[in-house]
């Protein structure tokens, strides 16, 4: 049987680790141990969600097979370096490739509310623990022998284990933020979990909670070469054999160069499917945007003044939404399929955001008319 993917990395990071991560950031010592006993399930969690994809096992995998043997062990100095700040900030860009930059700040935000720390000292923290993380699952991966479906059953078969290491105070926090299903236990790190496996395909759709405007999307499209985060890191650091360049100008998932194609946008697992490009134009990066909006915005509708400052960006997506069905058209049946699947695995989180903006009150009269328009076109699109 594995071994217990949470209990590996909290083995690893020994009394010793924890303080000299709480001296780093300038926290108290029992503090520290309670927010890294919420974080590292919950990047577990969205590492398990990453895999949930062919594309999205295959992009974690290049990312784990960066690492060089002894990485893991390296990061007990680097930890303790002179450079924290640089480990968390290169740690925070890796994490940000592989969940989007959004949900590692919702994230930060809900472990560091369930914790008492401030929003940016929860980002660093979860910046120096995100390469901890990643390089015990390499290193799990590499003993085992898993290529990249073996490293998604891996994860896959934990999701349980890792969901109940989530302290509850935690777990409603990131419940409320729309990142994790109370109900099934299963971090959403942007995406719905489908009920049944088949529809496991459309779990893109959600993970995307980068600011998504379609100007920032676009630029997607024009791949470049790029280099792993890690080797930044221990190159800035020093006397370590990896090799090095400068950091990507954008958020993309850390992983070596790769032949151009239609690149996600940002938050999103894999590669977008091809069969869903009309004219130039991916339709499920599309969807990825609209969503991200919609899971960016909905959650700051707490009053009438945030619903009316809310209702352009809702209305943004929709329109968006709306392209998308004009071009969806056109697409083969097949195509039509794979994106209603991609709609509807996302549409229960936001019909739950939706549900909790209308029960606002002195929101709803505001809100409602818009977000029921959103409504009616995620459920014309979520049908094939």
């Amino acid at each position: 049987m594995p071994a217990n993917l949470v209990s590996v990395v909290m083995q690893f990071l020994t009394p010793d680790m924890i303080a000299k991560i709480a001296s780093a950031l300038g926290l108290d010592r029992s503090l520290a141990q309670k927010a890294i006993g919420g974080a590292v399930p919950a990047l577990l969690a969205g590492l398990a969600d990453v895999a949930v994809t062919p594309n999205g096992a295959r992009q974690l995998g290049n990312t784990l097979a960066q690492q060089q043997t002894g990485a893991l062990e390296s990061f007990k100095n680097l930890i303790g370096g002179s450079s924290p700040n640089t480990l968390a900030e290169t740690g925070s860009g890796m994490l940000s490739g592989l969940f989007g930059g959004a949900a590692l700040d919702t994230m930060a935000q809900s472990i560091g509310k369930f914790a008492g720390l401030d929003g940016a000292t929860s980002k660093s923290l979860l910046g120096m623990l995100g390469p901890v993380v990643l390089g015990t699952l390499g290193q799990q991966q590499r003993s085992a022998g898993l290529d990249a479906s073996g490293l998604a059953a891996l994860l896959g078969s934990q999701r349980d284990q890792i969901a109940a290491a989530i302290p509850s105070g935690l777990a409603d926090r990131l419940s409320a933020a729309g990142l994790i299903d109370s109900a099934a236990g299963t971090l959403r790190s942007g995406t719905a979990t489908a009920s049944a496996a088949g529809s496991r395909i459309a779990g893109a759709s959600e993970r995307t909670v980068a600011g998504a405007s379609r100007a920032a999307y676009a630029t997607t499209s024009a791949a470049s070469s790029q280099w792993p985060y890690w080797l930044a890191i221990l190159a800035v650091l020093g006397g370590l054999a990896w090799y090095t360049v400068g950091r990507p100008s954008r958020e993309t998932v850390a992983e070596l160069p790769r032949p151009a194609a239609t690149q996600p946008a940002t938050g999103t697992v894999g590669l977008a499917p091809p069969d869903l490009t009309i004219g130039g134009v991916n339709l499920a990066n599309q969807v990825n945007s609209s969503v991200g909006t919609l899971r960016s915005v909905l959650p700051t509708i707490t009053d009438a003044a945030s619903a009316q400052a809310a209702i352009p960006k809702l209305r943004e997506a929709t329109t968006q939404l709306n392209e998308v069905g004009n071009l969806a058209t056109k697409l083969t049946p097949e195509g039509k399929s794979t994106l209603a699947k991609l709609i509807a695995a996302a549409t229960p989180t936001i019909n739950q955001m939706c549900d909790k903006v209308l029960a606002t009150p002195g929101v709803g009269d505001i809100a409602k008319p818009t977000i029921d328009e959103l409504r009616v076109k995620l459920d014309t699109l979520s049908r094939a």
